[in-house]
């Protein structure tokens, strides 16, 4: 009878302890993946650090649309002109005129600031419209922000610079300048793309804890609700125009907090950057990373934004791609073709994206549920 019970109690003991066991797993991934992000610009070169901060920005600009269009639902086109608008807005705000162009020279932080905020209110003045349109209607009608926003960066010449777009003045902060003047630490010489690489990081984890707080709160259920049933989240009390209004001002903040990032790490803004095929870039990043969650929105964009370079950079040994006008299959075709196929792939085999690969794995089995 003894042995008995003790068989059936071998089970519930692993099923209390299983959860123990993938949390403390869960945190030494963590940390080993902290320390390694913080030791990167010690070994790594140039060229792999750009990428990462390309992928930082893109993974800031993909939670803000996640915000919008996983978890409220509307449907956003628009993204690349809110990423101009913080971007442009910095360099407007930080310039010194020096290059004939308009700029007001201020602090450069105060800069960044003041630029994400104007995206935010660009989102605002445009959220009215937002609130009277569902579906593929609000997609059309922030499409149309990318041909007013093109126009006005190929014609506003005194803030923008035209067709050759105008540079960017670097960042200050605390005494520190973010330019290409090294600094050397532990015998290693810092340039500007390794030391933007701490301020992406810690931009991507304000960011992404923000979102993880609203979407797990009160204000992530309401938004929910107006995804899944408008009418019906009217009824039970939630405010809907109000959130549709807060989420597009949130949303639009963080694509301007990702162009000001952009255009640090670029040093010069270009209106060509920021076109439509910018926006269907974020789209793919949510559909592939996984829609509503602030992990898959930076798995998405780490995808989208690191396949085209890693192409680039090894296209002398991958087959039927090579380098720009030499024939065949250029890297950023190559690279599009490929996230277009992992998006038809997402669609039809694992519609929660790639971030429930790494949920199924946290799951305990059958076995040691019961």
């Amino acid at each position: 009878m003894s042995e008995a019970v003790t068989r059936t109690e071998r089970p519930a003991r692993r099923s209390v302890h299983r959860p123990a066991l993938l949390a403390r797993r869960r945190t030494y991934v963590w940390a080993a993946g902290a320390v390694l992000l913080l030791a990167l610009p010690f070994y790594v070169d140039r060229f792999w650090l750009q990428a990462g901060l390309f992928a930082m920005a893109a993974a800031i600009g993909a939670t803000g649309l996640n915000l919008l269009t996983g978890a409220t639902g509307q449907l956003s086109m628009g993204h690349a002109f809110f990423l101009a608008v913080g971007a442009y807005g910095y360099c407007v705000f930080a310039g010194d005129g020096a290059d004939g162009l308009t700029g007001l020279g201020l602090p450069t932080w105060l800069a960044a600031v003041l630029a994400v905020l104007v995206a935010g209110v660009a989102g605002g003045v445009f959220s009215p419209i937002a609130g009277r349109l569902r579906g593929a209607y609000l997609g059309i009608a922030t499409l149309a922000l990318i041909f007013i926003g093109q126009h006005v960066l190929f014609n506003a010449r005194d803030l923008t610079g035209g067709f050759n777009g105008r540079d960017v003045p670097p960042l200050s902060l605390f005494g520190l300048t973010f330019d290409d003047r090294e600094l050397v630490v532990a015998d290693v010489p810092f340039g500007s793309a390794e030391k933007l690489w701490y301020v992406g990081l810690v931009l991507l984890l304000a960011g992404g804890l923000f979102a993880r707080g609203v979407l797990r709160g009160r204000p992530g259920r309401a938004m929910n609700a107006i995804r899944d049933h408008r009418v019906a989240a009217g009824v039970i009390g939630v405010p809907v125009a109000r959130y549709r209004a807060a989420v597009f001002v949130l949303s639009s903040m963080y694509a301007g907090l990702a162009g000001v990032l952009l255009a640090l790490v670029f040093q010069r803004t270009v209106p060509e950057y920021f076109g439509m095929t910018l926006s269907l870039d974020y789209l793919a990043m949510i559909v592939i990373g996984g829609l509503g969650s602030v992990s898959g929105a930076v798995i998405g964009a780490a995808f989208v934004s690191l396949l085209p370079q890693i192409l680039t950079r090894y296209s002398d040994l991958l087959p039927l791609v090579s380098a720009p006008g030499t024939g065949g299959i250029a890297p950023g075709e190559a690279a599009r073709y490929l996230y277009g196929a992992a998006v038809v792939a997402v669609v039809l085999f694992l519609p929660g994206g790639l971030v429930r690969i790494t949920a199924r794995q946290g799951r305990p089995t059958p076995q040691e549920d019961t």
